[in-house]
C-alpha cells in the first residue's frame, strides 16, 4: 500500500463505500479501539459502519501520515457529526455496545492516533488510540 492507494481508502471511508472499503481488508483481521476489538469480519465492517453512520456523519482528517511495507501509521482528527440523537438505550439494544451517546447536532473533533499492519497490502490490524482530548465544535 502507497499514499494514493491509502487515499482511495480513506475517500472510500469518508464517502460511506462500504463493499470498496472492505477491499483494503484482509481477509482475516481486526480493528481496535482502545484495546476493544470492534468487528473482524467484512460483514461486521457494513454493519457497524451501517448503523453508526445512521446516526453520524463521520470524517477521517489525517493530519499526518507515515507508511512503510509492514505498517501505515495515522495522527488524525476523527470529526463526528451527529445527525439524530443516538441514545445510551439504542446502543444497549445494538450489538455495538461500546459507542458513546451523542445529541443530534453535535460536532466533535476526536484525537487519534491509528497504527495500521499490513500485509500484502492489506490492512490486517488496526489500532486506535485517543491521542488528546475531544474537542467539541458545536
Amino acid at each position: 500500500m502507497n499514499l494514493s492507494d491509502f487515499q482511495s481508502y480513506l475517500k472510500a471511508f469518508n464517502a460511506r463505500d462500504y463493499d470498496k472499503l472492505a477491499d483494503y481488508w484482509a481477509d482475516s483481521f481486526s480493528v481496535q479501539f482502545e484495546g476493544t476489538e470492534l468487528f473482524n469480519c467484512r460483514e461486521t465492517v457494513k454493519s457497524f459502519y451501517g448503523f453508526l453512520h445512521s446516526y453520524i456523519n463521520e470524517t477521517i482528517i489525517p493530519d499526518r501520515i507515515l507508511i512503510d511495507e509492514r505498517s501505515l501509521f495515522m495522527e488524525a482528527r476523527v470529526r463526528i457529526e451527529a445527525k439524530r440523537d443516538l441514545t445510551p438505550e439504542t446502543i444497549a439494544a445494538s450489538d455495538f455496545p461500546s459507542l458513546k451517546p451523542i445529541k443530534q447536532g453535535m460536532t466533535i473533533d476526536l484525537p487519534q492516533f491509528i497504527h495500521y499492519h499490513l500485509e500484502d497490502g492489506k490492512f490486517v490490524l488496526a489500532n486506535c488510540i485517543m491521542s488528546g482530548e475531544p474537542k467539541l465544535l458545536a
